[in-house]
């Protein structure tokens, strides 16, 4: 085997897409590599214009032949490519000036970061579900002591007073109490241990769609986009049910709250069943999707980064307990909730493994 028989070896078992770009910056070489990640045949992009590969092509265009001119390598990172169906992936390329045959060149490098952005996402969701749970359940302990001295203390003072209108006050202050207890009770969330069962998660997006439906009075239009093949998964009923009615509940308000229910305003429920997806630093054979989409106004982009953190919500009435406490049945399961949101259309992702690794949390 000679030198170019290796050198064409190499480049086609790298994993980093590489391209090589003449001075017009049309492609003249691409890899196998770069013709799995950009999606498309090496026979239709070869002599296309490079720069119409990134989702912003202007600018793109004018760094490559700054780097022609000057024979200066760059790296940028975290940019924009489309795909076929104006899909788009995130990508660090590099480009280094060469020439062949007295003729300039540029090499381009492409690496596919959408994975890695996705992991540090949800390691830092994790986190941060970690942290404001440990940070709740301090602060709702010490909530609850002094609480039950003041309810005990109203009691007593009950007791002694003779006057009903001075017994109206003390009844204030013990049903005041009272829901301050039950705030604190929902903030540290059920009491209950975890308890895994084999069940069908079509049978759970059921039931709470039928609940949605009988709050509504049949007036919100639920689509239902179910993979039939997803086999029965590893889980605790009542909590995923929970966990599903506060995140779809959310998506009610938020429709509600544009009037959109009973004038447009719908949810779909969409599963899907991924194969070899990480959670954070696990890694599961086989992952359930379940996406809950909604066409409202969107989460308001102040707290749309802070909407797992207790008491925040886009809402005036609301307690924003309810994100949370999915998030923290999610969590129980091994599983993680994302969102991405913009106007006229909010999805919540929730991805359960089919089996939870032996190490689960109850």
């Amino acid at each position: 085997m000679n030198s170019s028989q290796t050198n064409q070896l190499v480049l086609d078992h790298l994993n980093t897409g590489v391209l090589l770009i003449d001075k017009q910056l049309s492609i003249t070489y691409i890899n196998p590599a770069a013709e799995s990640l950009l999606a498309i045949s090496a026979h239709r992009l070869l002599n296309s214009d490079a720069a119409q590969l990134f989702a912003e092509a202007e600018p793109r265009r004018q760094v490559f032949l700054d780097a022609l001119n000057s024979e200066s390598a760059f790296t940028e990172r975290k940019v924009k490519v489309l795909l076929p169906g104006l899909r788009e992936i995130t990508v660090d390329y590099s480009v280094t000036p060469m020439t062949q045959n007295a003729q300039p060149l540029l090499l381009l490098e492409m690496l596919p970061i959408d994975r890695t952005l996705r992991i540090d996402r949800e390691e830092a969701l994790l986190s941060a579900n970690d942290t404001s749970r440990n940070l709740v359940r301090g602060l709702a302990h010490e909530i609850k002591n002094p609480l039950g001295g003041i309810r005990g203390a109203s009691q007593l003072l009950a007791l002694e007073l003779d006057r009903s209108e001075l017994v109206e006050y003390t009844d204030i202050i013990i049903a005041e109490t009272d829901r301050l207890r039950e705030l604190v009770d929902r903030l540290l969330g059920s009491p209950l241990p975890t308890q895994f069962s084999q069940l069908n998660i079509h049978e759970v997006t059921e039931h709470v769609a039928t609940l949605v439906q009988a709050e509504t009075h049949g007036s919100l239009i639920i689509n239902k986009d179910y993979d039939p093949s997803i086999p029965e998964i590893t889980g605790d009923r009542e909590k995923l049910i929970q966990a599903l009615l506060n995140v779809i509940r959310n998506a009610m308000q938020a429709l509600d709250g544009v009037d959109k229910i009973g004038h447009g305003g719908e949810i779909t429920l969409r599963t899907r069943i991924l194969n070899h997806f990480t959670i954070g630093k696990m890694r599961h054979p086989m992952v359930c999707r379940l996406e809950i989409i909604d066409n409202g106004p969107g989460i308001p982009s102040d707290i749309n980064e802070r909407i797992f953190y207790p008491m925040i919500s886009g809402r005036a009435e609301g307690t924003g307990l309810g994100l949370p406490i999915a998030q923290a049945a999610i969590h129980q399961h091994q599983g993680l909730i994302e969102s991405d949101s913009e106007p006229g259309r909010t999805r919540f992702s929730i991805f359960l493994p089919l089996q939870p690794l032996e190490d689960r949390q109850a």
